[in-house]
């Protein structure tokens, strides 16, 4: 009864298509790579070599396509600053200027197959050369946001044991603040325009670098990446990835859920620092020979999003839940995107709503994809497949996905549970090795032939599968299951409120109750009303009846990202 609940409330969120005017310019894309999602499954093979490299194996080979007149004259990268500025680079010259870097971390910083190298910047084109250096020398990348503190990067430099950073200017200070207390960092590599002391110069290094350099022989099962990842409790653990996990792995991602092609253009929002930024500014793209779009872009400003989608011949754009509620909350109708024809979202549940709203404005469906930093992609929604509004899709086909009780039995439609991927007999090559230097923790993410993701949902009759939650993040109260996304769901869809998040707080006689913590106000509503309203209008759509709701907060102006800095 609970999930059919659930069910009916998203059923509300999407409201039908009768009751709100389609855009004239509706369109069903037609699948490239494949017909249909049987085909998906049916298609996709994948031998894993002894070695692999994926600038030797993947970047390299595509240069030899372009020099024979193979490819499309579309860029491998396209780079804007936002102020005039751009940068064009072929598989050529992208092969050219990484050689180079690689010969700056081989040679000047002395770097040796497996060592670490931490870089830290943001959307600027030497963040993908790095990227391509460690590929070429065997070293292995760990990307961080430049939102990072001084705490947060002496605690990433001596969790890693890196002997390498690579960071602009503005970060400079904090790294030589903690040098002193990381034994193992021996290179400090700056992008900036002006010397530092103490670090070499990037951009002046490149200019006197060798672009004659040897791509290194790796295996497929090296460790090629660490990316940290916050729990819910303790420091973030370093996830490892190898040179095949997502150098091939991430090609399910390409060719399917992006569908993406040598003449395509692909847009990815995501901050550098993350794992989504290699999923699809990276390895998803030059898998499928397809061009990388990027944008300095230093803060999200959904006006620069809409210029640039418009101005630009960006096929596929890809970006958070969070960046489409704000674009439909802009004025898109002086905007044409006569290029767009795929968009795609990941990183948190996108709201029914919201993908309603982009339909009507654009004539185009939001493809939601769901992984993590420790996966490709999990489940998706397809070209040619149904869309239902608030399902993540269907399993993708590096994976088995299932459902699952707390003794690892799967469960049958419609039944809620943990979301598992088959891990036994065949580990798939999708997934991470292990949480480097955390046994305990690596171990824990197994049950019987699984490895548990930690959220939780449901797979409906038809195979689709619906998020729930982290498991950690569930409300227990008065013996229900309260999953703080349908209460989020709802309250957004209210006209009162842009933005919501939901957390439990202690209640002496039910055990929990859902909070509404903050939220973001519609443009146009002032600030300080009663949340009773809102709370009210979300307790009736997504919580049934007898399940507690708080309703005595007042609606707050700006909340940053709160249903993370929350839970």
């Amino acid at each position: 009864m609970e999930i059919l609940l659930r069910a009916k409330c998203f059923q509300r969120l999407a409201v039908p298509g009768s009751v709100r005017a389609v855009h004239k310019d509706y369109r069903i894309v037609t699948p490239q790579n494949f017909s249909n999602y049987e085909s998906i499954k049916q298609d996709f093979k994948l031998e894993v070599p002894e070695y692999f490299n994926f600038a030797k194996d993947v970047l390299d080979k595509w240069t030899n396509t372009e020099k024979a007149g193979k490819r499309p004259s579309n860029p491998a990268f396209w780079w804007v600053s936002g102020n005039g500025k751009e940068v064009r680079w072929s598989f050529e010259e992208l092969g050219s200027l990484s050689r180079k870097f690689a010969n700056i971390l081989a040679e000047a910083c002395a770097l040796q197959r497996g060592d670490r190298v931490i870089v830290i910047l943001p959307r600027i084109p030497e963040w993908w050369l790095a990227n391509i250096a460690c590929l070429r020398t065997g070293t292995v990348v760990i990307p961080g946001t430049t939102q990072l503190t001084q705490k947060d990067i002496l605690y990433r430099l001596q969790s890693s044991k890196a002997k390498c950073i690579i960071t602009n200017e503005v970060l400079a200070p904090a790294v030589d603040a903690v040098a002193s207390k990381c034994e193992n960092l021996h290179s400090k590599l700056i992008v900036s325009q002006k010397p530092r002391e103490g670090w070499g110069n990037l951009k002046e290094m490149m200019k006197h670098a060798s672009e004659n350099h040897t791509c290194v022989k790796t295996k497929h099962n090296e460790m090629m990446a660490i990316y940290f990842t916050s729990g819910t409790s303790g420091p973030p653990k370093m996830t490892g990835h190898t040179h095949s996990s997502f150098g091939l792995g991430l090609s399910v991602n390409g060719r399917f859920w992006l569908d993406l092609t040598p003449s395509d253009v692909m847009w990815n929002t995501s901050d550098t620092g993350w794992a989504k930024s290699a999923w699809s500014s990276v390895f998803s793209p030059w898998i499928q020979g397809a061009c990388v779009f990027a944008h300095y872009l230093p803060r999200f400003e959904p006006t620069s999003i809409l210029q640039t989608l418009s101005k630009f011949p960006i096929t596929v754009f890809c970006s958070a839940p969070t960046a489409y509620r704000m674009l439909v909350q802009s004025d898109m109708s002086s905007y044409k995107f006569k290029s767009l024809k795929h968009c795609v979202s990941a990183g948190e549940p996108i709201n029914p709503e919201v993908t309603e709203q982009w339909r009507n404005r654009t004539g185009l469906d939001i493809y939601e994809g769901y992984g993590q930093t420790e996966t490709v992609l999990i489940c998706g929604n397809f070209k040619g497949m149904k869309v239902k509004p608030g399902s993540m899709g269907k399993p993708s086909p590096a994976f088995d996905v299932k459902i699952l009780d707390v003794n690892g039995n799967v469960l049958p439609p419609g039944q809620e549970g943990d979301i598992g991927i088959q891990v036994l007999p065949t580990r798939p090559f999708g997934l991470f090795t292990h949480y480097v230097d955390n046994p305990t923790k690596t171990a824990s993410t197994l049950r019987g032939n699984f490895y548990i993701t930690g959220d939780r949902g449901y797979m409906d009759e038809d195979g689709y599968f619906w998020f729930v939650a982290r498991s950690d993040d569930i409300i227990l109260s008065s013996g229900y299951r309260i999953g703080p996304f349908e209460v989020e769901s709802a309250l957004i869809e209210h006209p009162a409120v842009a933005e919501s998040a939901v957390v439990s707080s202690p209640d002496p006689i039910r055990g929990e109750h859902g909070l509404p913590s903050g939220a973001m106000s519609a443009p146009g509503i002032r600030t300080g009303e009663p949340w009773a309203a809102q709370a009210e209008h979300a307790h009736l759509t997504a919580v049934p009846p007898g399940r507690p709701l708080n309703t005595t907060l007042t609606l707050e102006c700006e909340i940053k990202s709160e249903k993370y800095l929350s839970r």
